[in-house]
């Protein structure tokens, strides 16, 4: 361990756009905000290759692109965005204290987490091959779904969110298959009657994923496999949506930050405030509603703003 500690006003724990805009504040109230990049620069953006939906991009910006914006932004007011992780924390005296790369300890007057919340995937080869290339792989059908207007796509789950991803693909799609592994949803009935209700959704039972079919650059379909029969059907898609959840980045809080079922941040109401004074939360790691870039902004926005107010009270 490293005998040397560096002591902060504003430690900001991950990047996105949670972590960027967070900065961005902080430093314009000269918090002099440090932020660590984390495992993944830039957060689940950078994996995204067309982003239509945030404003004031009338032309649309790739997800790696808009990153590099944000970090510039937040640099050009004197944030100190340093590569690194976090992986060891103490929030329980009056000064709170982070490790770094397991050497490194910071002690830090606040600390805003935007660490994000890491979309679940099947573990396919095929899959993980067309996630990457971004040839019609995505965990974010509000995100995507434009993509594939008045074409055929499958999605994969069987919870509340699945549902609502499958009625939001249907108003765009031609057609929507849904892969269910069970004999029965997960979701609540109002949602799983919501889907079985719509024309264009077709839900198949106690099936699975078994390959993401393609020509080596974009999804052309799916081949799926009946659980009780081994059956396989290959079905046209030229989008594979997976809703099976989202892992939010919080392992390493729990024993200080009070967690939901889940592992989401609990925040006080109309607040980015946790249970832990001086410590706050922005993003996806305390968001399992929205999930939207621009929402993890706002909530950037507000942890800055709660940091510096709770700063000039204890001072």
């Amino acid at each position: 361990m490293s005998n040397t500690i560096e002591k902060v006003k504003c430690l900001i724990i991950g990047s996105g756009p949670a972590g960027y805009t967070a900065a961005i504040y902080a430093a314009r109230a000269n918090m002099y905000p440090v932020l660590y990049q984390g495992t993944q620069p830039g957060g689940q953006l950078t994996t995204t290759n067309e982003v239509e939906n945030f404003p004031g991009y009338p032309d649309g910006v790739t997800g790696p692109e808009m990153m590099v914006q944000l970090q510039a932004q937040a640099q050009r007011f004197g944030t100190d965005v340093r590569d690194g992780w976090v992986t060891k924390v103490d929030f329980s005296g009056p000064v709170h204290k982070v490790w770094v790369n397991e050497t490194k300890e910071i002690q830090a007057e606040t600390i805003i987490i935007s660490t994000g919340a890491s979309a679940k995937y099947l573990g396919l080869e095929s899959e993980q091959l067309y996630l990457k290339l971004g040839g019609g792989v995505s965990a974010c059908a509000v995100c995507d779904g434009f993509f594939y207007r008045n074409q055929e796509v499958v999605i994969v789950g069987a919870g509340d969110s699945a549902c609502e991803e499958a009625h939001y693909l249907s108003k765009l799609c031609k057609k929507v298959t849904m892969l269910v592994r069970s004999d029965k949803f997960r979701a609540s009935k109002i949602m799983a009657e919501r889907v079985q209700k719509t024309e264009n959704i077709e839900i198949l039972m106690n099936t699975e994923t078994d390959e993401v079919l393609g020509d080596g650059q974009v999804v052309t379909g799916v081949r799926a496999k009946n659980r009780a029969t081994g059956a396989l059907t290959e079905i046209n898609a030229t989008g594979f949506f997976v809703a099976i959840g989202h892992k939010p980045n919080t392992d390493i809080f729990a024993d200080y930050l009070t967690l939901d079922e889940t592992g989401y941040i609990v925040n006080v109401a109309g607040s980015s405030k946790t249970n832990v004074p001086g410590v706050f939360v922005a993003g996806d790691a305390a968001d399992h509603v929205y999930r939207q870039a621009i929402t993890a902004a706002g909530t950037g926005c507000m942890a800055a703003l709660d940091a510096e107010r709770y700063i000039a009270s204890i001072e």
